[in-house]
């Protein structure tokens, strides 16, 4: 077994009953559409505004049929307060369009046709198509590019670079639940400014890059 894949059984143990982001969380739904949704409702938003908002939402709307009978200005109300939720209206009220026109009303489970979407990036393409249909897909994020480089498992300076160069490193059956592993690590223990490596159970592996001050 390499260092990187023990090094990722070590930090999944210590994250278990941490808690992991609400997208994984809505997830179980099996709803790629909710994922989707709430995926584009977490950019630049916490966890606990990106939950409640999420959840006022879909007790009102909750597939794309049901979200496009909203006006505008009920949407925001809904929403309110996650990060852009004005823009953000916009994009779920395109994205709902878009899946009722090209896709019969069903979110696309391929990346080039999730990328098409207004507002959709790599990381919500690839969190779509992880969580929301089981296809093998990483999810990089702030904490995932961060942690990976700080582990020196890549060496990589954006998170696209850094997504094409975990699959290389990363065993197959553990790019789906990478993202929720990570964000937790990374929210609790590896934290960007004094991380916690005193209680962090991978630190013999840890290269500490790019780190100036821990605890």
């Amino acid at each position: 077994m390499n260092n990187i894949l023990k090094t990722l059984k070590l930090i999944e143990r210590q994250v278990k009953g941490l808690k992991i982001p609400w997208v994984t969380i809505e997830s179980n739904r099996k709803d790629p559409f909710r994922v989707l949704i709430s995926c584009i409702l977490s950019l630049r938003t916490k966890d606990k505004t990106t939950a409640l908002a999420s959840q006022r939402l879909f007790e009102i709307a909750d597939t794309p049929g049901v979200m496009l009978k909203l006006s505008p200005s009920r949407l925001q109300r809904l929403i309110y307060p996650v990060g852009f939720y004005r823009n953000k209206t916009k994009v779920i009220l395109g994205i709902s369009r878009k899946i009722i026109q090209d896709y019969r009303g069903k979110v696309p489970d391929k990346e080039e046709q999730l990328l098409q979407f207004k507002g959709v990036g790599r990381k919500t393409a690839n969190l779509v198509l992880g969580l929301g249909y089981n296809i093998p897909a990483i999810c990089v994020d702030t904490h995932v590019h961060r942690i990976s480089n700080r582990l020196g498992w890549v060496k990589t300076k954006t998170p696209e670079e850094t997504e094409v160069a975990l699959m290389k490193v990363i065993p197959r059956n553990y790019w789906i639940k990478l993202n929720t592993i990570l964000v937790a690590f990374g929210q609790n223990i590896c934290l960007p400014i004094s991380p916690y490596c005193s209680e962090c159970k991978a630190r013999i592996f840890c290269k500490r890059l790019g780190i100036q001050r821990w605890r």
